[in-house]
């Protein structure tokens, strides 16, 4: 590149030079031609994506798939045509439900392109031109006005009263002062005020700029790289992983195991394998991939009720297991308005209620009253408002249902503290017209106008250091002027400060009756202090509620933001964002010379992370994964974006974020409140226990068919159960049994425990043992009924559907029991009110047991499945063991009880 970085240390004249480009006419048109052509567009590059056609096959890339996809082939092989399309459509569904998943992740890096796309004012051959913002090279000079999209990174030459918002890049919740003097080389991004990155915005006055980096190697540029290089698992897919190579160890080593002892038997290797090839299926929870899809889609359309979209399914269970959150203070855990909420005029201090830029709220006294029309205002404080109304170039419109302010935010809230007295931007202005203004520059901290009132009077805002050495008097309480007392107004603005308001002071002056211009001389002295007002960007009410909510759950939040350490402090302090008595906190430079080993123990201890750059975010967020933490990341800029992928949950504001942040999250607050999470979460919760239950009502049958098909073949003994009545049992029944579950209402106390160990595996040492209590007795059940029904009827048929349909009776009684409907039933014979509504349950369960019916009346489905019709006494004996299963359930949830 034509210009080497670091470019905020480097002198306007070294870089011109190094560039070969000037200032007045910037770029020749063949330097520009000849300057594209080597180093390219100013866009940033997709990362090549994969066919469609991979994308899909890499679907079936999964152990459990792999054996199903075997076992549909031998089935084929062997003529089970009917057995082999169950199989690979099983197959094929997980395949489709993966692939539309992927499909939807692909925007975030787009999102990004479309962030930097716009146009730009440059110099070429000493013309001032318009040209599309991904036509700009290093060396181009950029002319900057309010209102513009900064199109690459540039470092600024000149400035004239620039301001540029930067919140969605670094976090900084007020528009950055521009200058143009080159800066210490350590100086951190969010303070490089002599630099305008590309996808920022001007607020307020112009500037001159170089370009210095377009593409890819803009800040912008290499979040998108960063956000290439990371992959999203979560706690769900991790188990599930975990979980199937472990599966798939046992089902091969079981079915060899049968292979070869079947052949040492002297059974013919073909009904050995197909043997072996039974077994397999049997212990493939088939229906399983089908049920954990419908539960998480379930827990999304129960989450969109609350506020909450999300994008991607296993994200649903990661909110559950979430551990740490760590949350952008702007916008996020902040209204991202500023609001006046201090005033002290007159020698008198007044508090301001409301927030954001609505009129609604009212100041008060020391003494509490309420001063809500400006015919009660002291005269200090009156002036003091009009002096923020007139001394402004901002205004608030109302859109929809809010206000929004046209400008500087920090005029913004002037005008709305005035608001709150009665007092109207276009009343004052009518009656005190402007006749002419200084512009806020920052050389001078100070903003004046001139108007025309009953005298010339001259009304100025800035700040303290600027104006109170220019202020010889001020007005006190009744209004009169008197001696200035810089004690005292000092003493105020700490008073302010110290709860990380942003103070700025308010003078006027009277001059002469036909003065018509305005200089800077005439504010050098001579001016009357009015007062001061005190703003900051408050925090949401219902995100600090939230906030609470989390902690009372064992959650905890940390806050990581752009803004400045002591306003982060402040707000974290107000929210309750701290482990212990003080909050604990850090800035970005103290982050980038610490060591890995260092940040470990600083994300452990630390509350809040200050003026952090966005790869620190990445790096914060990865040494709380480090640290075994479930980390849900919120965030609404472009600097968000790669900590959002890298979280194990990433939460983007839908309303107010960034398109880059949603596009790069996995959960979308709709109504941009923190608060939403709290209900997430909840949710989330209720999605893994409905899992656990689901996986504690499959896995014992797949367990009970293995036992029964394995001692079957060992034994030499006919089958109590074919492959096609397997698949009949995993899928139909099983689905109608189990999906079910999905509807089951949250339990008591759920935001009252803690989180879940994230090392947790998805089977624990309790759920195996309840898994393997009552595997044996579906065995039991199964092997024995079938031995008894062919002794007593001869017939096999009927045999394999008696075991069956007890089974499934049985099934009746258990899924009862991990069920609500079972915690209701038994508060119920203790005395307590009915519990919990589970129409969907009983729906299951009569579907079930209707299919169930067809299954052994229907002659259709006698030829099909090779079953048989039963009369009433063998149903009667077919719901005997119902009984039995009363108190292995009992000892069931005692030994696991899902709480």
């Amino acid at each position: 590149m034509l210009v080497i970085p670091p470019f905020h240390s480097a002198s306007s004249d070294s870089l011109l030079e190094a560039s070969d480009s000037n200032l007045e006419s910037g770029l020749t048109a063949a330097a520009v031609a000849a300057r594209r052509a080597t180093y390219g567009w100013n866009r940033l590059p997709l990362k090549p994506s994969k066919p469609a056609w991979l994308r899909f096959l890499l679907q079936f890339h999964q152990p459990l798939l792999y054996i199903l996809l075997m076992a549909g082939v031998v089935k084929a092989a062997l003529g089970s045509w009917t057995n082999a399309a169950v199989i690979w459509g099983v197959a094929l569904l997980n395949a489709v439900i993966g692939y539309v998943q992927e499909a939807k992740a692909e925007g975030a890096i787009a999102a990004l392109t479309k962030a930097v796309t716009t146009e730009a004012t440059v110099r070429r051959d000493g013309q001032v031109l318009s040209v599309e913002s991904e036509e700009l090279v290093v060396g181009d000079v950029v002319l900057l006005t309010s209102g513009d999209k900064v199109p690459a990174d540039l470092r600024l030459l000149r400035v004239r009263s620039l301001q540029i918002d930067e919140s969605a890049l670094t976090g900084e919740s007020l528009p950055t002062e521009k200058m143009t003097a080159a800066l210490p080389i350590e100086t951190p991004l969010a303070d490089r005020s002599n630099m305008a990155y590309a996808g920022s915005f001007v607020t307020f006055g112009q500037g001159t700029g170089l370009v210095v980096a377009i593409g890819s190697a803009t800040e912008v540029g290499q979040i998108s790289q960063a956000m290439q290089e990371v992959t999203l698992t979560t706690p769900l897919t991790q188990k599930f992983a975990r979980f199937s190579r472990a599966l798939v160890y046992i089902i091969l080593a079981v079915a060899a195991l049968t292979f070869a002892i079947g052949l040492g038997q002297g059974e013919s290797w073909i009904d050995m394998f197909e043997a072996a090839v039974a077994l397999a299926v049997s212990a493939i929870p088939e229906g399983l991939p089908a049920v954990v899809t419908i539960t998480l889609a379930i827990g999304v359309s129960r989450m969109a009720r609350r506020h909450a979209i999300i994008r991607r399914l296993p994200a649903v269970e990661a909110l559950g297991s979430t551990t740490t959150i760590c949350s952008d203070k702007t916008g996020t855990l902040t209204e991202n308005q500023m609001t006046v909420q201090a005033i002290h005029a007159g020698g008198e201090h007044y508090q301001v209620s409301g927030g954001g830029y609505s009129p609604e709220g009212e100041i008060t006294a020391g003494d509490g009253s309420a001063l809500d029309s400006s015919d009660e205002l002291p005269f200090a404080l009156e002036e003091c408002l009009i002096a923020g109304v007139l001394c402004n170039d901002a205004h608030l419109k109302p859109v929809d249902d809010h206000w929004k302010v046209v400008g500087d935010p920090t005029e913004g809230a002037l005008l709305t503290a005035a608001a709150k007295a009665s007092f109207t931007q276009a009343g004052l202005t009518a009656g005190n017209p402007r006749l002419d203004v200084i512009p806020f520059e920052s050389d001078y901290q100070y903003m004046a106008t001139l108007h025309n009132a009953e005298q010339r009077v001259i009304y100025i805002k800035g700040s303290v250091e600027a104006l109170l050495p220019r202020c010889t008097q001020s007005l006190n309480s009744r209004g009169e002027a008197v001696p200035l007392d810089g004690a005292a107004v000092q003493q105020a603005v700490e008073a302010m400060t110290s709860k990380a308001l942003r103070v700025l002071a308010f003078a006027k002056k009277t001059t002469a009756p036909h003065q018509h211009s305005l200089n800077h001389s005439d504010i050098d002295t001579g001016l009357t202090f009015l007062g001061l007002q005190g703003m900051i960007d408050p925090p949401r009410p219902e995100a600090i509620a939230a906030v609470q909510a989390c902690r009372s759950a064992g959650i905890r939040t940390k806050m990581i933001t752009g803004d400045h350490i002591t306003t982060a402090q402040a707000i974290a302090q107000r929210m309750g964002i701290h482990q212990s008595r003080h909050v604990q906190a850090f800035e970005g430079q103290q982050l980038a010379a610490m060591t890995d080993d260092e940040l470990g123990r600083a994300v452990e201890t630390g509350d809040v992370f200050a003026r952090v750059a966005p790869a620190q975010k990445l790096r914060l967020v990865k040494a709380l994964q480090s640290k075994g933490e479930i980390v849900a990341m919120t965030g609404d800029g472009v600097n968000d974006a790669p900590a959002l992928k890298q979280a194990d949950i990433g939460i983007a504001m839908g309303r107010g974020g960034t398109e880059v942040a949603r596009e790069a999250a996995d959960m979308l607050l709709t109504d941009d409140n923190f608060a939403s999470i709290e209900a997430a979460v909840e949710e989330g919760r209720t999605v893994y226990r409905n899992l656990r239950k689901a996986i504690a009502f499959l896995l014992p049958v797949n367990g009970g068919e293995s036992m029964t098909i394995l001692i079957s073949a060992l034994l030499a003994r006919e089958l109590p159960i074919l492959a096609l009545q397997v698949l009949w049992l995993n899928m139909i029944n099983s689905l109608t049994m189990t999906v079910p579950l999905a509807f089951e209402p949250k339990a008591p106390k759920t935001m009252q425990q803690q989180p879940r160990n994230p090392n947790e595996p998805l089977i624990t040492g309790r759920l195996l043992r309840r898994i393997l209590l009552v595997s044996l007795f579906n065995w039991v059940l199964i092997f024995g009924l079938f031995e008894w029904a062919q002794a007593a009827t001869g017939d096999v048929a009927v045999a394999r559907t008696m075991a069956i349909q007890a089974l499934v009776a049985a099934r009746v009684v258990y899924l009862i029991s991990i069920s609500q409907l079972g915690t209701s039933l038994m508060g119920m014979l203790r005395g307590q009110a009915a519990g919990a509504n589970t129409p969907f349950l009983l729906l299951g369960i009569a579907v079930a047991v209707g299919l169930q019916v067809l299954f052994s009346q229907w002659p259709a489905m006698n030829l099909l499945f090779e079953t048989a019709p039963l009369t009433g006494q063998q149903w009667l004996i077919c719901l005997l063991p119902m009984l039995p299963m009363l108190p292995l359930a009992a000892l069931a949830n005692r030994v696991d009880p899902f709480t």
